[in-house]
């Protein structure tokens, strides 16, 4: 009774679809008009991605610093590694360009040798003073910026890892954004217009080659080149998969009405992210080509079946009927199991995952509708095709693929099922040295500029990834008391034994320098004052720059004097490494602050994103076990069998364990990118189990209940689509192997390779489980054909 309701529906929707042809394309070109309006919403991210949920408490410690001290993302870096810097000429150019920036709306205090402070004591007023590093006047005379040069390497301990590396003699200028404008489009327009030229004017005038860093220049230019590469992966993947529809089908009209079909598709996933008012980000990014590799699977599906029809009865009212009732509900079931995969990341807690699983999956099931609408309605207006459009059905490559496929599944069932085992204990071994990677800098594309720039800064000033702790006294002034300072030195300390961080800075490094500055500058005053001194050095501290705009220190105290703040950089580590980190300065941080008395909170973007890869990867496996569980239901809603769904899911679980090995084996991490591979490929790769076990039930009735006969049947049929599909997939995702991002290579060489094992399980060990699980039916069936 079901199945005849099941095919009263889908006859009904198909004469539905072919009488109202006009009313639909009209509908269709309406709905892609007022999608393709909603492109004006469109906009690049400008932030960076956390992969965290709101209410995690690594994130509420991250906006608690934020609320005490704002945005702390804000630095951009320019440093160089050159002898001849210290000349005249070289000198001035360098002015030029700092001065240039200093006078920029968007910059809010720039830090660098040209107009550095030095403190002084004035004892008269009992006060410390700025004064000027360099006098400008004599800024002409070579042997003074020797001087300069060796006063600053030698006597200014406080500059020493913040502006130069004394072992190296690299310096670097700190240029802080405006915290207001540093996640606005006015960031990129200030990079990109202001920063870049001039920094190409310093660069041509003297031959010394700049090194830029920092988040704010990271991220625009990331976006900047993310930005390029959308259209290289639209035309990528459209001339691919055209490509590769043209030589299996050798038509163009079908390959032109499959384009058309994918090229309203992009329109419309490009006007759902501007419907929502999402931002485009790496991940979204990649969602119109992923919409064009997955939408061609439908349209090969439907016109497969459309000519396999045409060349069975030559009936075009009745190809095209059946195109929809008999390939309706299995593209349907397919488009739902890939659906699935990507909606699994509405699940996660992190938005940026809602985001692309939620726009990916609407527009997978929107391109599914749009081709079974486009198909039967385009070809009901063609005539029907002639032998050229149908020989690709009797071509000998096919014929001999699909004969080894039966013979191999009739005969050596035994050989497959090992082939299986051994692959899996592969894979075992492979997935059990997988490792977890959560660096920032490790998604972005390495051959551009700034990459090497971040070794740069890595190898002199150990990295530009901001970590940061924050110290809460429970005290209004605080953070001034004696005993705090050493309290911070003691862990300043050990932050600057560990290699992977960068010399601290902090309030502290401010009193040092107070004390060797009442010492008229002797650098071996450069440490906390005792506690005889702490009264009158303090108090000048207190006032070294009162009302100052150039106070370097002003955000490292909170207008109460109650929270104090310790700013490091990190090197491009693992999570595993920076685990250890971690909990180096939590041991530390227990040690030398009682819980009673301090609150002390380790924070920033970098530690952020390194626990929202943990959390990520965690979430991401939950997450794929229950795409495999929805998946599983709607095939036994489908099918009513255990035994053929579970034949179907071990089947596609295969080619994801292979993969898990192959990372394993190669050192791919895994990672925000890579996690993503699963729940894709789980959701793509089991659409031609679907198609096969459909086939296969559908012949299963046909024939009374005739196993052999169905499954090689059903085998035949949908063994074109399934080798068609594949190779469309497959060359498709690999398109993304073009981009220069790391994540989206792997994101596309890995769902290729997964896609290339599904093809083989789904060919090979899909239909030998079948007939295994029947076996007492298939050895029934022999019987009778021999007493016959």
């Amino acid at each position: 009774m079901k199945n005849a309701v099941q095919v009263g529906f889908w006859e009904k929707l198909a004469r539905i679809i072919l009488k109202n042809r006009i009313a639909i394309l009209v509908g269709v070109s309406l709905l892609t008009i007022f999608l393709g309006y909603q492109w004006k919403n469109l906009a690049m991210t400008y932030t960076e991605a956390n992969l965290l949920p709101k209410n995690h408490i690594a994130n509420k410690d991250y906006q608690k610093f934020l609320s005490k001290f704002g945005e702390e993302g804000n630095l951009v870096v320019i440093g160089f590694q050159d002898p001849k810097f210290f000349t005249p000429k070289n000198y001035a150019a360098w002015n030029e360009l700092m001065t240039g920036l200093k006078n920029s709306k968007e910059v809010d205090l720039v830090v660098s040798l040209n107009d550095l402070k030095k403190l002084e004591k004035d004892t008269v007023n009992q006060k410390f003073v700025l004064d000027p590093f360099i006098d400008q006047s004599k800024a002409t005379d070579p042997e003074y910026l020797k001087k300069i040069q060796y006063d600053l390497f030698h006597n200014l301990p406080f500059y020493e890892g913040l502006l130069f590396n004394k072992e190296s003699g690299s310096i670097r200028s700190a240029i802080y954004i405006n915290k207001a404008l540093v996640n606005t489009a006015e960031r990129k327009t200030f990079i990109l217009e202001n920063l870049v030229p001039k920094i190409d004017k310093f660069e041509k005038t003297t031959g010394i080659d700049l090194k830029v860093s920092g988040m704010p220049y990271i991220r625009t230019i990331n976006a900047d080149n993310m930005k390029g590469e959308i259209g290289l992966f639209i035309g990528a993947a459209l001339f691919t998969v055209s490509l590769i529809f043209f030589f299996f089908f050798r038509s163009f009209r079908a390959t032109f009405i499959s384009i058309c079909i994918l090229i309203v598709g992009v329109i419309w996933s490009f006007g759902t992210l501007g419907l929502f008012h999402y931002k485009i980000t790496i991940l979204t990014a990649i969602i119109p080509p992923l919409i064009i590799v997955i939408g061609i699977t439908n349209c090969i599906f439907l016109i497969n079946k459309y000519q396999q029809e045409i060349k069975l009865h030559n009936n075009q009212a009745k190809a095209l009927q059946r195109i929809i009732s008999k390939i309706g509900v299995s593209t349907l079931m397919t488009n739902l199991t890939t659906a699935i995969g990507f909606a699994t990341f509405m699940i996660t807690g992190n938005d940026l995952l809602f985001e692309f699983g939620l726009v990916t999956s609407i527009n997978v099931i929107s391109v599914y509708l749009l081709t079974l609408l486009i198909v039967p309605i385009v070809y009901s207006f063609m005539d029907v095709p002639g032998e050229k459009h149908l020989y690709h059905l009797t071509k000998t490559y096919i014929s001999t693929l699909l004969d080894f496929v039966e013979n191999v599944v009739k005969n050596k069932r035994k050989v497959i099922y090992t082939i299986y085992g051994l692959l899996l204990v592969f894979s075992v071994i492979g997935v059990s040295q997988m490792k977890v990677s959560g660096s920032l800098i490790g998604e972005m594309p390495k051959s551009a500029s700034f990459f090497k720039d971040i070794l740069f800064y890595e190898k002199e000033f150990n990295g530009v990834m901001p970590l940061e702790i924050m110290i809460d006294t429970k005290h209004k002034k605080g953070v001034m008391k004696l005993s705090t300072m050493r309290k911070m030195d003691e862990l300043q300390n050990t932050i600057a034994s560990l290699p992977e961080l960068s010399k601290p800075v902090s309030i502290v490094n401010l009193v040092k320098y107070s004390k060797q500055a009442f010492y008229n500058g002797n650098p071996e005053y450069y440490q906390l004052p005792t506690s005889q001194e702490q009264t009158f050095i303090l108090s000048y501290a207190k006032n070294a720059t009162k009302n100052s705009k150039d106070n370097l220190m002003k955000s490292y105290v909170d207008s109460t004097g109650q929270y104090a703040r310790i700013t490091t950089f990190m090197r491009d580590i693992g999570t595993d490494e920076m685990a250890k980190v971690e909990k180096k300065l939590h041991k530390k941080i227990d040690e030398v602050f009682p819980k009673d008395r301090y609150e002390v909170t380790v924070t920033g973007k970098a530690l952020v994103f390194q626990k929202g890869t943990s959390y990520l990867v965690d979430n991401l496996i939950e997450s794929l076990i229950f795409a495999i569980l929805v998946i599983a239901i709607l095939m036994l809603y489908l099918f009513r069998s255990f035994k053929m769904v579970f034949a179907s899911v071990i089947t596609n679980i295969l080619p994801l364990c292979i993969t898990s090995g192959l990372m394993g084996y190669f050192g791919i991490p895994l990672k925000p990118s890579t996690i993503l591979v699963f729940s894709i490929a789980f959701g793509i790769s089991v659409d031609n189990a679907i198609q096969f076990m459909a086939k296969y039930k559908h012949d299963l009735i046909q024939s009374n209940g005739k196993v052999k006969k169905s499954v090689f049947s059903a085998l035949r049929e949908t063994g074109i689509s399934t080798f068609y599909t594949s190779v469309v997939l497959i060359l498709g995702f690999a398109t993304f192997t073009l981009s220069s991002f790391s994540g989206t290579i792997a994101l596309g060489g890995l769902i290729s390779c997964t896609l290339a094992f599904a093809m083989f399980a789904n060919l090979l060990v899909l239909p030998a489980l079948v007939l295994t699980f029947e076996k007492k039916k298939a050895k029934k069936e022999d019987l009778e054909g021999l007493e016959g």
